[in-house]
C-alpha cells in the first residue's frame, strides 16, 4: 500500500504540531488534502494550519459540545464511502480532547478507524524531563479550582510511577503551592512550557524552589504549559505536610506502629515511608 493512499470509508486521526508547523509529517499534509472532509474542534484553527500549506479542503467542527450529536452524521457519511480526517486544535486528538465517542462509535460499527501519528504535549514534555519514562501515568488536565485540585492530587500522593499533567500558566503558582501541600516539597517537578515555540522553557526542580522560581519569573505564567511529577519513592523525604501533621497527632496519642498504621490508611502512603519520621519525632 502507498505510503499516502487514501482509503474509503476511513476515518483518520491526525496529529497536528503543538507549536512549531515544521513538525507535521509529509503523511499528514497528504491526508489533509486528499480527504473529504476534515473534523476539527476549532474550523477557524485548523483553517490558519491548513492555509499555511496552502490546503483548500472542507472543514466541519466537531468539539466536546456536538461530538455525540456529530458522530451519526460522521458514520454516516463514512458508510456512503466518504474519507474523513480527525484533528485537535494542537497534537494528537483524543489525549485531553474530543473524539473518544467518534472512535467508539465508528469502531463499533466496524468501520476503519487509522491513526497517522505525530506531536503530543504529554509525550513531548515526559521526553525531555529527566524522569523514569519506563511506566508513567497520564493524568490529564488538573482541576481549576484548589479543593479539587488538591483532592486529586492527595489521591496520587504514593503512586510511584512518573505523573503527566497538562495545566494553565495562569494558575501554576497555586498548582505547585498544592504540588508542596500535598505531595510534600522535595518533591521534584518539571514544568514544561511553550515546547517547539520561540519561548520553549523546561525548568526542574524540587517543589518548593521551584514555586520560588515562578514567583519571581512572571514571564513564566504565559502560553501551554505540561507538568511532569516524579514518582512517590518510599525511601525519600517527600512525606507531605498534611501527613506529617496527622502523624504528629496520632503519635501523642499511640505508639508509632499503630500511628503509622492508621497514617498510611487515611492518606494512602506506605507505612515504612513513616515509621523512621516517626521514630525522629519520639526522639
Amino acid at each position: 500500500m502507498s505510503e499516502n493512499k487514501i482509503n474509503p470509508s476511513t476515518l483518520y486521526i491526525i496529529a497536528t504540531p503543538i507549536g512549531n508547523l515544521g513538525d507535521i509529517s509529509a503523511r499528514a499534509l497528504a491526508t489533509l488534502e486528499q480527504v473529504d472532509i476534515i473534523a476539527c474542534e476549532d474550523t477557524r484553527h485548523t483553517q490558519k494550519l491548513l492555509s499555511a500549506f496552502a490546503i483548500k479542503n472542507k472543514t466541519i467542527s466537531m468539539h466536546d459540545h456536538n461530538e455525540r450529536q456529530r458522530q451519526d452524521y460522521i458514520a454516516s457519511l463514512l458508510q456512503e464511502g466518504k474519507s474523513i480526517a480527525l484533528v485537535s486544535d494542537a497534537g494528537t486528538p483524543l489525549i485531553s480532547d474530543p473524539g473518544f465517542h467518534l472512535v467508539r462509535h465508528c469502531r463499533s460499527l466496524g468501520l476503519a478507524v487509522s491513526p497517522i501519528p505525530g506531536a503530543c504535549a504529554a509525550i513531548s514534555a515526559l521526553s525531555v524531563a529527566g524522569l523514569p519514562t519506563d511506566r508513567f501515568s497520564f493524568e490529564g488536565f488538573l482541576p481549576s479550582k484548589s479543593g479539587a485540585r488538591q483532592s486529586v492530587l492527595k489521591g496520587l500522593a504514593a503512586e510511584p510511577r512518573t505523573m503527566v499533567f497538562y495545566d494553565a500558566p495562569r494558575r501554576a503558582i497555586d498548582t505547585i503551592k498544592d504540588i508542596v501541600e500535598t505531595l510534600g516539597p522535595q518533591r521534584y517537578v518539571v514544568i514544561a512550557r511553550e515546547l517547539t515555540k520561540t519561548f520553549e522553557t523546561v525548568h526542574s526542580d524540587h517543589a518548593e524552589n521551584l514555586l520560588a522560581w515562578l514567583e519571581q519569573d512572571p514571564n513564566q505564567l504565559k502560553g501551554e504549559m505540561v507538568l511532569v511529577i516524579e514518582g512517590y519513592q518510599a525511601d525519600r523525604n517527600d512525606i507531605s505536610s498534611e501527613v506529617v501533621k496527622t502523624l504528629k497527632l496520632l503519635l501523642a496519642e499511640m505508639k508509632p506502629k499503630k500511628a503509622c498504621a492508621i497514617t498510611a490508611e487515611i492518606h494512602g502512603v506506605k507505612k515504612n515511608a513513616l515509621y523512621d519520621l516517626a521514630l525522629s519525632f519520639k526522639a
